[in-house]
């Protein structure tokens, strides 16, 4: 029994549009579909329900129907220095063999031995789900750390100000192992330092 269902944006069901395992066949698929929950990496990713816009070519060949073509969608991010919020169009590209499940004689499904580290995608009956290719292009697609700019200058380490919208901002850092000598130096409140006392009036 397929757990996929037809109606989904992202199953591709080969037998309607003609793929019936007759290597040579192909035919373009245009779709849009909304994007699934959770997709995308640490500091960028797909928002769930924005518009996936595809643009395929599924071509049948003697082990299975081969996907191939590219996906527009739009990525949220964050700059991983200043963490300000990004937004830009990203097309990443698409490229899959789904295999016809292993039959015996009859032309009954069997089961495969475990051991292919990578096994290929397979067809759910004449049903593809584009979803795990989908995430995998995402992922390979996105930046580990996307930024703003190229010379962003990040954070203060100190107080988190924007550097880019403070230039010439500058934040003393200071040793914490002078740090105690630092408060000695300060004077107390009311208490006058030595340069401050007058002088010795001489007769």
């Amino acid at each position: 029994m397929n757990s996929l269902d037809p109606r989904s944006a992202l199953v591709l069901d080969t037998h309607a549009l003609g793929l019936q395992r007759r290597p040579g066949s192909m035919i373009t698929v245009s779709r849009t579909a909304p994007a699934p929950g959770d997709m995308g990496i640490a500091l960028a990713r797909v928002l769930p329900d924005s518009p996936i816009e595809f643009a395929l070519r599924l071509e049948s060949v003697m082990e299975g129907v081969l996907v191939s073509g590219d996906a527009e969608l739009q990525v949220s991010a964050e700059c991983a220095r200043c963490l300000e919020p990004l937004t830009w169009e990203e097309a990443v590209d698409i490229s899959e063999l789904f295999a016809y499940p292993a039959t015996d004689a009859r032309g009954a499904i069997v089961e495969e031995p475990e051991g292919d580290e990578d096994p290929l995608p397979t067809l759910e009956g004449d049903l593809i789900n584009l979803e795990p290719t989908l995430r995998d292009a995402v992922v390979l697609a996105l930046p580990m750390a996307p930024l703003c700019q190229e010379d962003c200058a990040g954070l203060c380490s100190e107080c988190g100000v924007r550097l880019d919208d403070h230039p010439g901002h500058e934040h003393q850092i200071v040793d914490p192992r002078w740090a105690a000598l630092a408060d000695l130096a300060r004077p107390e409140p009311g208490k006058a330092t030595a340069d401050a006392l007058p002088e010795p009036r001489t007769s």
